[in-house]
């Protein structure tokens, strides 16, 4: 990644608009093979998102790359772990903007430990999380994800 295109990658609070592009990318169908999430129809899309923005203990925020809507990452709490995720749409894979934009989003959610839940063939994602300070957690061998935590 150059210098160029992490500049250019900044967080934003989600904001209405957005939806509709959140909406499409989530429906990649290679995207959601590569995440191992389902996608959701445009109802349960949008019904998702009103929660997640209702819902003060939940942190989420649009990840812009040169002006454009490239995905969005949100941490919340589960099963009495606070965990963090993310999405971008496809072409924005492979440019430094997951790295750059999860790092900014660590300045903001600033809960440690914090987890990860990373599909074990998504190997793209789990250099992001560990260029982010995150490690894997033991794991059993069949396991089909890998739990990343970030210690302070």
């Amino acid at each position: 990644m150059s210098n160029q295109d992490s500049r250019r990658v900044s967080l934003r609070k989600v904001l209405d608009d957005d939806l509709l592009i959140l909406f499409e990318q989530q429906k990649d169908p290679v995207a959601v093979d590569m995440a191992v999430v389902p996608a959701r129809d445009r109802p349960a899309h949008m019904a998702h998102w009103r929660k997640v923005l209702n819902d003060d203990t939940i942190i989420s925020r649009t990840v812009l790359s040169g002006g454009e809507v490239a995905g969005h990452i949100v941490s919340w709490e589960q099963d009495g772990r606070r965990k963090v995720g993310y999405w971008l749409g496809q072409g924005f894979w492979g440019r430094g903007t997951a790295t750059v934009a999860l790092s900014a989003f660590l300045e903001i959610e600033q809960t440690r430990p914090l987890y990860a839940h990373v599909a074990k063939h998504n190997v793209g994602s789990l250099r992001v999380r560990e260029k982010c300070g995150f490690t894997a957690s033991p794991q059993a061998p069949d396991a089909q994800e890998v739990v990343l935590v970030l210690e302070d």
